[in-house]
């Protein structure tokens, strides 16, 4: 999975988490696809600000994904579930034992 990709399905999992402005912020460049600049010039702060608060949320999302898991648990029940669909009946064990885990 590519960086934006993985950090916006960590912001969807732990966004809550991050302050509201770190998470804007973090939204309207991964999400949105918004520039550094375009953020920097609609919240009236530097572009510096933006890239530092962006990177402090990333980071702590990773770490959020590090000691929770659940985005790694989400996209190997997706795998599992596809394995199941195609016949591999015995997926289904493996399903249980990551939800039973939860």
């Amino acid at each position: 999975m590519t960086k934006n990709l993985y950090i916006s399905s960590l912001l969807d999992v732990y966004g809550d988490f991050l302050g509201e402005k770190a998470r804007k912020l973090t939204e309207c460049y991964y999400n949105e696809d918004l520039s550094l600049s375009e953020i920097a010039e609609n919240e009236g702060i530097t572009r510096q600000g933006v890239r530092d608060q962006i990177k402090r949320a990333e980071a702590q999302l990773l770490e959020l994904e590090e000691k929770c898991g659940y985005c790694k648990k989400f996209s190997h029940l997706k795998e599992l579930s596809e394995k199941y669909s195609s016949g591999d009946k015995n997926a289904i064990s493996d399903i249980l034992d990551i939800i039973n885990d939860l």
